[in-house]
Formats: C-alpha cells, sequence, structure tokens
C-alpha cells in the first residue's frame, strides 16, 4: 500500500473517531445539549483547516448523526420531533460544509504555495549551480586557451629550432667540403713536413667529424619535419647486414660482424638506404662501445606476424638506467663515448624504423650484453 493511500485511510478513521469520542465525553456532561452543536462545529472546523474537504464532510456527517441520536428528541432515535431542531441541524451541516469548504480550498492554496516555494528553491539551487558550473566551465576555457597557445609557442619554437639547425648545415656543408677536399689533396704530397701532415691530418679528421655531424643534423630534421621521402620495396635483410658490415669493416677492420644467412633470408619491406643508415648507426654505435676484439651479433626472426624482428647485440658495458629512458633523445651520448659520435645517431634510428612503421627498444639481455631491437615490415613477394 502506498504512502498516500494509507495517510488517507488515517484521515477517514479520524473523521469517524473524533465526533465518536467528542460524543462520549459530552454525555458525561449536563451542559445545555443545544450547544453541543458549536461543539461539534469546531471539531468539523479543526479537521477542515488540518485536512481539507472531504474529511470535514465526512466529519459533518457523522456529527450529525450523533447528535440526532444522542441530543435531539426523540432520544435514540434518528428522527426530529422539533422542526426548529431539524432547521438548526440542517444549519450545522451547512454551515460545516461552507467551513470544510473554505479551509479545505485554504489548505490546497497552502499546500500549491508550498509546492511552488520548493519549485522556487530547487530552481535557485539549480541556477546556483548552473552559475558554479558556467564559472568553473569559463575558467577551463581560459585555461585551455592558455595551454594551446603555449603548445603553439612550443611548436613554434621547435619549428624555428628546426629551420636554424637545417639552415646552418646546409650552410656549413661547401666549406667543410671545401676544407675537407683540400686537406685531402694536401696530404697526396709526398714532399711534406712530418709536423705539417699530422696538423693536415687533424684537420682532415675534423672535417670529416664535422661532415658526419652535419649529415646526422639534416637527416634528423628531414625526419622530424616529415619531408623524409621513402622508396619501399622488398629487400633481403642478409644482403642489407652484409653491406653495413662491409661498410664498417673500413673504418674498424678489426670488428667481426656475425649472423646467420638462413634467417637472414628473409625479405622485408623497406628503403634500402633508410634500412642501411639503420644498421650503419647500430654497428657504429656496438663498435664504439664494445671491447676490442668482441664480434658484434645481428640476429633476424620472425616473432609476430607481418613483421621482421632484427636484433644488434654487442658485449659492451650495458646502458645505466638512468640513460634509458632518454636513450633515443636527440643529443644523448653514453658516459664512456669517446666524443667522436654526434649523439643523434639513435634519434635518427628511431625516426627511420618508426617511419617504416616499426619499432625499436632497448632490450634487457645478459649481463655483459647490450641488444636493441627494431621490427621492419616483412614482404609478401
Amino acid at each position: 500500500m502506498r504512502r498516500d493511500q494509507l495517510e488517507e485511510i488515517v484521515v477517514a478513521v479520524a473523521a469517524l473517531v473524533l465526533p465518536a469520542v467528542l460524543t462520549a465525553i459530552l454525555l458525561q456532561t449536563h451542559s445545555p445539549q443545544r450547544e453541543y452543536v458549536f461543539i461539534y462545529m469546531g471539531v468539523v472546523a479543526v479537521i477542515a483547516v488540518a485536512r481539507g474537504l472531504w474529511p470535514a464532510l465526512l466529519a459533518a456527517a457523522v456529527s450529525f448523526l450523533l447528535v440526532d441520536y444522542y441530543f435531539v428528541p426523540p432520544m435514540h432515535t434518528l428522527t426530529v420531533a422539533d422542526e426548529q431542531d431539524l432547521v438548526n441541524l440542517a444549519i450545522f451541516f451547512g454551515t460545516a460544509g461552507v467551513v470544510g469548504f473554505t479551509a479545505g480550498r485554504r489548505r490546497q492554496a497552502q499546500i500549491r504555495a508550498q509546492a511552488l516555494a520548493g519549485e522556487l528553491r530547487n530552481v535557485n539551487a539549480e541556477l546556483v549551480r548552473l552559475n558554479r558550473d558556467q564559472a568553473a566551465a569559463a575558467q577551463a576555457a581560459v585555461r585551455l586557451a592558455r595551454t594551446e597557445q603555449q603548445v603553439q609557442l612550443l611548436q613554434q619554437a621547435e619549428q624555428d629550432l628546426r629551420d636554424l639547425l637545417a639552415t646552418l648545415s646546409h650552410e656549413l656543408r661547401t666549406p667543410i667540403g671545401t676544407i675537407l677536399t683540400d686537406s685531402t689533396n694536401m696530404l697526396r704530397t709526398q714532399d711534406m713536413n712530418t709536423s705539417v701532415r699530422y696538423r693536415i691530418e687533424g684537420i682532415a679528421a675534423e672535417a670529416r667529424r664535422l661532415n658526419r655531424l652535419l649529415a646526422d643534423m639534416l637527416s634528423l630534421g628531414r625526419i622530424e619535419s616529415g619531408a623524409l621521402h621513402l622508396t619501399l620495396e622488398p629487400v633481403q635483410v642478409g644482403d642489407a647486414v652484409a653491406a653495413a658490415a662491409e661498410r664498417l669493416k673500413r673504418t674498424a677492420p678489426d670488428r667481426t660482424v656475425t649472423w646467420d644467412q638462413k634467417e637472414a633470408g628473409v625479405s622485408a619491406l623497406a628503403d634500402w638506404d633508410s634500412l642501411g643508415q639503420i644498421f650503419d648507426n647500430l654497428l657504429d654505435n656496438a663498435n664504439r662501445f664494445a671491447p676490442p676484439g668482441t664480434p658484434i651479433s645481428v640476429r633476424v626472426s620472425q616473432e609476430n606476424p607481418g613483421q621482421v624482428t632484427i636484433r644488434v647485440l654487442d658485449h659492451g658495458p650495458g646502458v645505466p638506467a638512468a640513460m634509458r629512458d632518454r636513450l633515443f633523445n636527440r643529443f644523448v651520448k653514453g658516459p664512456s663515448d669517446d666524443g667522436d659520435g654526434s649523439g643523434l645517431g639513435l634519434a635518427i634510428t628511431r625516426g627511420l624504423v618508426e617511419a617504416h612503421a616499426g619499432s625499436i627498444a632497448l632490450e634487457d639481455g645478459e649481463p655483459g650484453e647490450t641488444t636493441f631491437r627494431f621490427t621492419i615490415p616483412k614482404s609478401e613477394s
């Protein structure tokens, strides 16, 4: 049973019980019986004010019957002998109805007023919440605008830096190339003082180092600006490894590169020059850090569908834990770097691998081993 239905039943019982209780009390007194009508009318008025019209009419009807039965001659019957008493009872019932109707209307107006006040409170609370939300939204919009402005400034600053590096790299290539060419030609002269030859060899070595740095900066600039152009075609991974090992042999004749030709006989979808640069950077990195006389291993596998997984392993000192998170950032060098590297090799390698829709990472290998793993797409042809 619902709460409102239970409340109506309680009100109906009260409208029946209160006149009955009043009758029981009045039967014990000796007051003039004609004055009882006003007492019953007061009860009906109270019920009308408290609960509305229909409980008042029900109480009036019950009161009318009780007064007629107990206090209007002939007693204990529902008949009226005196016409005046009948008129009085009719006036009582009519007055009770009018009072009940008026009080009921007043109660309904009061209920509507309370409901309206509740709605106004809810509306005010909603307005407060909306104003609060609007203020919070405005603050969030301001913060977002400031953040976007800061991001744009950072992006513009980074782009300006890339443009500056690209311009400097391009403008410096010509004089460095001239220095390298002239110094190399001078070294071919037979009748040259030993001290002069030593200094010219130093100039040529530094020119070659600057030329590599400029080449790395230009490569990284193309990668980060999205200007890198790849010619993707089926490439035998073993051929790329062999070519890179041959190039390393020219600068490090004593370093051995080992790989399984059968495992490396897989075909990858790659740009030949970019894949060669990836191998050159990783082999050069391993050559600079691995102890003399230790081999560099290249392992090729197919661990994931549609991908070729390649590992370059050396027996160097490993990568310190503090450097692992920023290993592929620009200008990051190992603590034992001899200064010949530019600090851009691994950043370029990551850019080239990701341009092939692959990934590169430093793996946790055996103690005394350093393993770089990268993936490139497998060719279906």
